[in-house]
């Protein structure tokens, strides 16, 4: 039963990262998603995929566990109004081949210092949804100098974060689902772009090592100095209390801000409305709210401020 919800789940989501235009913020249909510099890049024994959209401050943008860059094609459009947005296969996905070394979010926080560097860029927004979301934040825990703000979409710290039925769930990733996985739309779009479609079982089976791993990087959130914001749907497969944990340790929820604002964290948390975790990374308000977030902006004024502007 858990292995078809999972199939079901994964192929939903999927459904909706393969479709071929994206999404406007004004709800209007665009296929503008053109890299400006696309190539491959090589990072500790594996060649990655990278490509460059737009111009102005630079972010890293990194996609979910068994997807791809595509993912993020029905929000690309307004994220690159605003900046230049960096996008990398992972390892193992799209465009970039399965290597010898196993999936594994500390190497791959490495691996984009690399790609970072090889590019030429010193410090960099970064953004990561899911695994990709482990993958940014490994890279601002092990390279914290080239991470200027931190975007976590839909990503926990510790695998205890998620609800029990989706342990259950990620535990059945194997390589024996992928004969059933071949008529679903995530099957197809990674063997459209995919170096050696081939590989789609071990993909799977590399996957499903990763997420039986135990990990808890409850120490290392503390150690982030950079501005952070995390991002879930209000029905995502995190537990509230593990998102309440998190934002905590980054020092929010400690305390009233007072009526001033003047005990504000500087972190941020967004819980978004009606998403969840297979269709959040598709959602205008999502950059909507980042954006706000990366470029410092807000539009709300102290209560003192509008009783003085009142005068």
């Amino acid at each position: 039963m858990f292995t078809k919800t999972l199939i079901a789940m994964i192929t939903a989501a999927a459904a909706i990262s393969a479709m071929p235009a994206a999404i406007a913020q004004d709800g209007e249909t665009t296929t503008d998603t053109q890299a400006a510099k696309s190539g491959y890049i090589e990072a500790n024994g594996l060649d990655y995929y990278y490509e460059v959209h737009g111009a102005g401050e630079p972010l890293l943008l990194l996609h979910g566990g068994l997807g791809t860059t595509d993912m993020f094609d029905a929000v690309l459009p307004a994220l690159t109004a605003e900046r230049e947005v960096i996008a990398v296969d992972l390892h193992g996905h799209g465009r970039t081949v399965l290597g010898d070394r196993d999936i594994d979010l500390i190497d791959m926080g490495n691996d984009m210092s690399v790609i970072l560097n090889e590019l030429g860029y010193d410090k960099v927004d970064a953004m990561g949804y899911s695994m990709g979301g482990g993958v940014a934040f490994r890279l601002a825990v092990q390279h914290p100098e080239m991470v200027r703000r931190l975007v976590l979409v839909s990503t926990g710290f510790a695998r205890d974060g998620f609800y029990p039925g989706i342990l259950e769930q990620q535990a059945q990733v194997a390589a024996d689902m992928a004969e059933m996985m071949k008529n679903t739309p995530m099957y197809q779009s990674y063997a459209a772009v995919a170096p050696h479609p081939e590989d789609f079982p071990k993909l799977l089976d590399s996957m499903g090592a990763l997420m039986s791993k135990p990990y808890n990087w409850a120490e290392d959130v503390k150690t982030l100095k950079m501005p952070v914001m995390l991002v879930y749907g209000d029905s995502d497969m995190y537990r509230p209390e593990h998102i309440v944990e998190f934002y905590q340790f980054l020092g929010g929820g400690l305390r009233d801000a007072g009526w001033q604002r003047e005990h504000m964290s500087k972190n941020r948390l967004a819980i978004l409305p009606n998403l969840t975790h297979y269709d959040i990374f598709l959602a205008p308000q999502l950059t909507d709210t980042v954006l706000s977030f990366l470029m410092s902006e807000s539009t709300v004024k102290s209560w003192a401020e509008q009783v003085e502007e009142g005068r």
